[in-house]
C-alpha cells in the first residue's frame, strides 16, 4: 500500500474566512492519498471562529517580534523540529514571511517539493526578498504567481525564476458557494439602505491609495448632472475612510456617493449593485472582481495587467488614475437599457465559469503536488 503524502500549508495569520484560496487547495486533496496539515505563523482561532478543513491545524501563535531578529531563529527551531517530527514531504507557503523560513529550513530538511504563492503585484520589489530568493532557492523549489501579471513580476525581480520554475494558476472562486450566500437584488438593498430606483455602481475593497476611489468618486462627480439616478456605493474601510467623505462632502455628492464601512462576508451584498467598478492603480489578481462576476454584474476595470485579460473581452476598460475615462465606461452602462445591462451581466458570469472555475483551481494545485 502507497503511504500518504504528507503535505504542510503554512500561513502568516490565522484567519481562514480571509484564506479561502487556501482552504481551497486543500478541499482539492483526496484525503486518502494525502495527509494535510495547515499550520499558522501568528495568531489562534477564538472562540466561534472559523477553522480550516486540514486534517490537523497547528497555531505557533509567534508574536511579530519573535519572527524578526535574532529572535528569529529561535522560531526558525521550532519550525524545524515540528517539520523533522513530521516528516513532511511537500510544503505551501503563502506569502513572503513564511517563504522567507522556509528557504532557510529546506537547507536542513529533506523536502521533495517545496511552493511559494504570492498574491500580490510589488511583493518583491524589497532588494533584501530579491536576494532572499535568489541566495536559498533549491532545485526542489516551485513559485505561483495567482495571475500572469504577478508571475511576470516575480521573474522581473528575481533573476533565480524562469518559466521553469515559475507558474500560474490563477485566482477563481467557488460559483456554488458564491450564489448561496449572495442575497437578492432587493434584499442587499434594503441591508444597505440603497434606493431600489437608482442605478448604483458598486465597488468593494480596503480604503487605501491603490484602490483608486478617489477617482470613482470624480467620475460620479462629472456625471451626476446628466444622471440624476446614478448612485456609487462603496463597501470597505482602511485609512481613507475621513479622506475620502471630505471628498464627497466638498463636492456635495452625499446623495450620489455612499460609503457604507466595512462588511463581513462582503460577497453577500454584490447583487446590491447595477454594475462593478474596480478603479485599482495596482493589483494581483482581484478576487472581489471574480466575486462580482459570479453575481452576473457587468464590470468596469482599470486597464492594468492584472484586470484586463479577466474583463476585456466583457467590461469596459478605462486608464486608471483617470476620472474622466472611468466616467466614461460608467455612462456606457448608464445609456444601455436593461436588457443589455442583463446580457452582460451573463456573458460575464459565462466567461467566469470558464475560466475562473474552483475546480480547475483545485485540480492544477493537486497536479503540481503529485508532481513528487
Amino acid at each position: 500500500m502507497t503511504s500518504k503524502l504528507r503535505i504542510l500549508q503554512i500561513q502568516n495569520n490565522f484567519n481562514v474566512n480571509e484564506s479561502d484560496l487556501a482552504e481551497q487547495i486543500i478541499k482539492g486533496l483526496d484525503g486518502d492519498r494525502f495527509d494535510i496539515t495547515t499550520a499558522f505563523l501568528k495568531k489562534k482561532p477564538r472562540e466561534g471562529d472559523q477553522l480550516s478543513a486540514a486534517h490537523r491545524s497547528v497555531y505557533f501563535d509567534f508574536s511579530s517580534k519573535q519572527l524578526k531578529g535574532m529572535q528569529r531563529y529561535l522560531a526558525l527551531y521550532r519550525l524545524y523540529r515540528f517539520c523533522k517530527d513530521n516528516a513532511f514531504d511537500v510544503v505551501i507557503c503563502h506569502r513572503f514571511k513564511p517563504t522567507h523560513l522556509f528557504l532557510l529550513l529546506n537547507r536542513f530538511l529533506s523536502f521533495r517539493l517545496c511552493v511559494s504563492v504570492t498574491h500580490g503585484l510589488g511583493d518583491f520589489d524589497r532588494r533584501y526578498r530579491q536576494k532572499a530568493v535568489n541566495r536559498l532557492i533549491q532545485k526542489n523549489w516551485r513559485f505561483v504567481g495567482v495571475s500572469e501579471a504577478v508571475k511576470n513580476d516575480l521573474v522581473k525581480h528575481c533573476n533565480s525564476l524562469n518559466d521553469q520554475n515559475t507558474l500560474v494558476i490563477n485566482n477563481a472562486i467557488d460559483i456554488k458557494r458564491a450564489h448561496a450566500v449572495q442575497h437578492t437584488r432587493e434584499k442587499a438593498r434594503e441591508m444597505l439602505s440603497i434606493d431600489h430606483q437608482r442605478f448604483v455602481f458598486g465597488t468593494i475593497g480596503r480604503l487605501v491609495p491603490v484602490k483608486g476611489h478617489k477617482y470613482l468618486i470624480d467620475a460620479a462627480r462629472l456625471l451626476k448632472d446628466k444622471y440624476p439616478d446614478m448612485q456609487v456605493v462603496i463597501i470597505g474601510g482602511g485609512r481613507l475612510d475621513q479622506t475620502l467623505q471630505k471628498q464627497i462632502d466638498e463636492h456635495q455628492l452625499n446623495d450620489v456617493v455612499k460609503l457604507v464601512g466595512w462588511k463581513d462576508n462582503a460577497l453577500q451584498y454584490v447583487r446590491a449593485f447595477d454594475v462593478f467598478a474596480l478603479p485599482s492603480l495596482s493589483e494581483g489578481m482581484p478576487i472581489s472582481l471574480l466575486e462580482a462576476m459570479s453575481g452576473a454584474l457587468p464590470t468596469i476595470g482599470s486597464d492594468i495587467p492584472s484586470i484586463r485579460p479577466v474583463i476585456e473581452k466583457v467590461g469596459q476598460l478605462a486608464m486608471p488614475e483617470d476620472a474622466e475615462a472611468l466616467a466614461q465606461a460608467m455612462e456606457k452602462y448608464l445609456q444601455m437599457t436593461p436588457e443589455a445591462i442583463t446580457h452582460s451581466g451573463k456573458e460575464h458570469l459565462a466567461y467566469l465559469q470558464a475560466n475562473h472555475a474552483i475546480e480547475d483551481y483545485r485540480r492544477q494545485y493537486r497536479q503540481l503536488i503529485e508532481q513528487v
